[in-house]
C-alpha cells in the first residue's frame, strides 16, 4: 500500500518529468507536502495512512492553514492552498484517493498587485550603465548589457534569457523561447537587442560548444540568475531607483510600455507568453495610472 510521503515522492515526480514544472517550483511544492503531511500527523494523532487524506474534513484542512497563517502573507497563504489542492488532484486522478471536503475550504482574498515597471528613460538608463562598469571587464560589461536589453527589448524572463544557448547567436529575427510549463512562443529580436548580444558575442573571451549557455561567468562558467539580480540592485542604487527595479520589473516594462504605445493586450499577451489573459489584464492598471498622473499635471484644472 502507498504510504502518504510515497505518494508525494510521486506527486514531485509527475510535475517534475511529466509537466516539466521548474526545479524552484517543484521544491517549493516538495517545502509544501512535507510540512502538509507532518502537520496532519499532529493533528490526528498518528501515522497517516493513504485514505486518511481522502477522509480529511474541512476543518482539518482549515486547522492547516491556521497554523500557517502566522508565518504567510495572504498571498502566499493562498499559494499554499493551490498547491494542496494540486496534490490533492493528482491523489484523486492517479491513486484513486478523493478529498471532498476541499471543495469547502476557501482561501483568503488576496488583492492582486499591480506591476511595477521603470520608465521608459529608466530602463534605457539601466542598460547604459550596465555597459559602462569600470570594475568589470569590457566583455563582462557588454554580457550585462545584452542580458537586460533581452529583458527589456524581448520580455523575457531571466531563466528565459540565460537558457539561450551559442548556437542561438548571432540572433536572427525572433526566437524561440520555452517558457513556464514547458511552452514555447516565439519573441521578435529588436535590432538593437541583435546588436547588443553581437556586440558581447564578439568580445566573449571563451570558446563555446553549440549547445552551451550563451552568457558566461567572469570564470567560464554559465552566468547564474543571482548575479543577474546583484546587478540590478547594483544599478538601481547607483541610479537611485526603488528597489522595485528588479529583473522582472523590466518585463513588465516591456509590456507596459508596449500597452502605451497601443499594442493590444492579445498580442502582449502571445509575446509574454502567459497562459491567461487575466494575467495580462493586471497592465492596464498600470498603463491607467499613468494617464491619469499625466493628466493631473497638465490639465488646468488638474
Amino acid at each position: 500500500m502507498t504510504s502518504p510521503r510515497e505518494a508525494l515522492a510521486s506527486f514531485l515526480g509527475h510535475l517534475a518529468h511529466e509537466r516539466r514544472t521548474s526545479p524552484r517550483t517543484v521544491e517549493a511544492y516538495r517545502a509544501i507536502g512535507v510540512g502538509y503531511l507532518g502537520f496532519l500527523e499532529q493533528h490526528l494523532g498518528g501515522q497517516l495512512a493513504l485514505a486518511d487524506l481522502g477522509a480529511l474534513s474541512a476543518g482539518d484542512i482549515r486547522a492547516y492553514l491556521a497554523h500557517r497563517r502566522a508565518k504567510l502573507s495572504a498571498r502566499s497563504l493562498s499559494q499554499t492552498l493551490s498547491a494542496i489542492r494540486t496534490f490533492h488532484r493528482f491523489l484523486d486522478r492517479r491513486l484513486g484517493v478523493a478529498c471532498g471536503a476541499l471543495a469547502l475550504v476557501r482561501g483568503p482574498k488576496v488583492v492582486p498587485g499591480a506591476p511595477r515597471p521603470v520608465t521608459e528613460d529608466q530602463a534605457l538608463g539601466l542598460l547604459a550603465e550596465a555597459g559602462a562598469d569600470p570594475d568589470h571587464e569590457d566583455w563582462e560589461n557588454l554580457r550585462d548589457e545584452a542580458v537586460l536589453a533581452l529583458l527589456y527589448g524581448c520580455g523575457l524572463r531571466i531563466s528565459e534569457a540565460l537558457a539561450i544557448r551559442r548556437a542561438d547567436a548571432p540572433l536572427a529575427d525572433s526566437l524561440r523561447i520555452l517558457g513556464k510549463g514547458g511552452k514555447t512562443r516565439i519573441a521578435p529580436v529588436l535590432p538593437q537587442v541583435r546588436a547588443a548580444v553581437d556586440a558581447y558575442l564578439v568580445a566573449l573571451p571563451f570558446d563555446l560548444a553549440p549547445d552551451a549557455p550563451l552568457f558566461r561567468a567572469a570564470r567560464g562558467g554559465p552566468l547564474p540568475p543571482r548575479r543577474v539580480q546583484e546587478l540590478m540592485a547594483r544599478l538601481r542604487g547607483r541610479l537611485g531607483l526603488s528597489e522595485r527595479a528588479t529583473p522582472h520589473a523590466l518585463r513588465h516594462s516591456f509590456a507596459t510600455h508596449l500597452l502605451g504605445a497601443g499594442a493590444d493586450l492579445r498580442s502582449i499577451q502571445e509575446l509574454l507568453g502567459h497562459a491567461s489573459l487575466s494575467t495580462t489584464q493586471r497592465y492596464t492598471a498600470v498603463d491607467a495610472a499613468g494617464l491619469l498622473a499625466a493628466y493631473g499635471k497638465a490639465h488646468p484644472k488638474g
